[in-house]
């Protein structure tokens, strides 16, 4: 066959409904949807980010208060559930921190390839990862 005779690649819209199950997503594509997954998360949990940020620095009873929580719990909620809550909040600052130092280096540098994507997604993943399960140990007491 000539260079003119071969056969188009046929390009379509993905159908959400048979396409997304088998559509396989490329480890950056992941972590670029992590990454606004977890500015959402912070975002929604900032009102319990800035209460704790108060009741951590206000003065001794409110730290003791502050602790408190964490060992006992408040009201119907187990303290292990505040932990939970404040570990996903770890996992998403750093996460996000990570990825968007790495969009910023691939702005800066014009750095976008396949090979530095893939690199930098493996790179970003373990290390929010890494930090978060190290925090996550000091913040369960393990250390």
């Amino acid at each position: 066959m000539t260079e003119l005779t071969k056969p188009r690649p046929e390009f379509r819209n993905i159908n959400a409904f048979k396409d997304l199950t088998t559509y396989r997503l490329p480890l950056a594509g992941w972590v670029s949807i992590l990454h606004r997954a977890s500015g959402g998360l912070m975002f929604i949990l900032l009102p319990l980010i800035v209460w704790l940020f108060d009741n951590s620095v206000s003065s001794e009873i409110s730290f003791d208060r502050f602790k408190a929580v964490f060992a006992g719990g408040v009201g119907f909620v187990p303290g292990w559930l505040f932990k939970l809550v404040v570990l996903a909040i770890i996992w998403a600052y750093l996460h996000h921190l990570i990825a968007g130092l790495r969009h910023l280096y691939m702005d800066a540098r014009h750095a976008v390839s396949k090979e530095f994507g893939k690199s930098s997604a493996i790179f970003t993943l373990a290390l929010s990862i890494g930090l978060t399960v190290i925090l996550g140990a000091k913040l369960f007491g393990l250390y």
